[in-house]
């Protein structure tokens, strides 16, 4: 789009005229300062003899004309950039750096001595949001040999280690005493905390935390155990905690229902729990159930519970979510109808990565979460047509989303879902023991029913499909069949023995 001349000439004459750039660049100046200082500035420019105010907009002005703007507005520009660019701010000067680090608000902590020292605070002092579980561990950072679980923990080790279990020991992370002293410094230098994840921490490092940070709101605890747990009913304000206890491979921790029932008693405006690798049974969920009313979502991934605990959920009576991941089993404990009872207001039921191998304990689960209307089954082994089958106690069932299910058919899909008469939202991706020739009319009726279908079950049929007519398979066939004679390559020479 073409501008017009005059456009042009007004746009070049503003920046070729310094002095009436400057003047604006003053004038805000001016109404950013107290009223005091501004007077004070105005009447030094006033001052007949120009010399003074000609040194200020020629020398000072021009040459960095960010140093005329107060701290307060220039924050406000810097904190209209993306993400993206605000990277690299710190670079342009001091007083940039200091002014990035005030923006910032979450970060995660790799070198312990930063803390302790103080730094932290002075170069960011905002933060409301810190993860220290990767400054609490003692790694190389050099080596090439990276451990990941889960998304739970993950750290660098060396390859001098001798031992078998050398993934994870207590020399790898830093003892109770080091990590509290380093919650101590962090809870006087950020009252305004919120949120905080920590490893191997004890219950007196929690109770510093809870008394100096009120606004405390979400705490993930590694390496957790029953102890521990007496810290944080100081933590009035809670709502979210995650707590790891045992992670296979790499600590083992306890967290039983001595510790739950002190978390249930000590955080009572808890609205998200989720449970990893913790023991527990009945008693423990019915703590939590009768304690924290407010609770609504309950997750659980890899759970070490005793049988019969399921039965305790109906104590639950908000409870609208309830998610389970890579865990072995349900419940051991199947229960009768009339026993098991049923959460009420329940309405997402997430199952991934887990083993669906009892029938019994996969029927009381749904049992007590019938009024669900969201149900979740990601990549779940044992998931068969019988197995999905009890799932005809589910009435309300308004979405249902199928993902990496390999066992479950076309039939065993169609005997549930023909009597599911709310269903409005289908969603199957990567069961390729549904196929789209099975599809009977009773079952297109019911998709032509739906509001939302997505249906891409047999990922081998779509990748054959889009390899039809491009002779990949062929290329590679005939590649490979080719014999190569090493001797003929060029830059190979033979090495003799000496």
């Amino acid at each position: 789009m073409a501008s017009s001349p005059d456009k042009e000439k007004q746009g070049s004459l503003w920046f070729k005229n310094k002095k009436a750039l400057n003047n604006v660049l003053f004038a805000m100046r001016l109404h950013s300062l107290t009223p005091k200082q501004a007077l004070s500035q105005n009447q030094t420019a006033k001052q007949p003899t120009g010399k003074t105010l000609d040194n200020f907009t020629l020398t000072n002005l021009v040459s960095d004309k960010t140093s005329l703007l107060s701290d307060e507005i220039l924050l406000k520009i810097l904190s209209k950039l993306p993400n993206s660019q605000r990277s690299a701010n710190f670079l342009v000067s001091k007083r940039w750096l200091n002014l990035q680090g005030r923006l910032l608000r979450s970060i995660k902590l790799l070198d312990w001595d930063f803390l302790i020292s103080g730094r932290l605070f002075l170069r960011f002092p905002n933060l409301i949001h810190v993860d220290l579980v990767n400054g609490c561990l003692i790694s190389p950072r050099n080596s090439g040999i990276f451990v990941s679980h889960k998304q739970i923990v993950s750290f660098h080790v060396g390859s001098d280690v001798e031992h078998k279990d050398w993934f994870f020991d207590e020399s790898f992370v830093l003892n109770a005493n080091e990590v509290d002293k380093g919650l101590s410094v962090l809870a006087n230098g950020f009252p305004n905390l919120r949120k905080l994840v920590v490893i191997n921490a004890s219950e007196i490092g929690l109770l510093n935390v809870a008394q100096e940070c009120p606004t405390l709101q979400e705490l993930d605890l590694h390496m957790c155990n029953d102890r521990i747990l007496l810290g944080i009913a100081g933590c009035k304000n809670l709502q979210i905690l995650r707590l790891s206890g045992i992670v296979d491979g790499i600590y083992s921790s306890l967290v039983s229902d001595i510790g739950l029932t002190i978390l249930a008693q000590g955080c009572k405006r808890l609205v998200k729990l989720e449970l990893s690798g913790c023991k527990g049974s009945y008693e423990g969920i019915r703590a939590i159930g009768q304690c924290c009313q407010m609770l609504e979502e309950l997750a659980l991934c890899n759970h070490k519970m005793e049988d019969g605990w399921m039965l305790a959920l109906s104590y639950c009576e908000n409870l609208k979510s309830l998610r389970f991941s890579s865990c072995k089993r349900i419940d051991g404990c199947s229960g009768v109808d009339e026993h098991l009872g049923f959460c009420r207001a329940v309405e997402s039921l997430c199952l991934e990565k887990c083993q669906l191998r009892d029938k019994n304990s996969l029927r009381a689960l749904f049992v007590v979460c019938q009024n669900v209307r969201e149900l979740v089954l990601k990549n779940c082994w044992g998931l068969t047509d019988d197995m999905f089958g009890t799932a005809n106690v589910l009435r309300r069932v308004r979405c249902l989303i199928l993902e990496g299910c390999s066992l479950l058919t076309t039939h065993g899909l169609e005997s549930v879902i023909i009597s599911w008469n709310e269903l409005k939202s289908l969603k199957v991706k990567s069961c390729n023991s549904i196929k789209d020739s099975e599809v009977n009319p009773t079952l297109s009726s019911v998709f032509s029913s739906l509001k939302d279908l997505k249906w891409d079950p047999d990922t081998k049929a779509f990748l054959t499909a889009n390899l039809a007519g491009s002779g990949l398979k062929k290329k590679g066939v005939k590649f490979f069949k080719k014999s190569c004679d090493w001797k003929s390559l060029p830059q190979v020479h033979r090495i003799s023995d000496s």
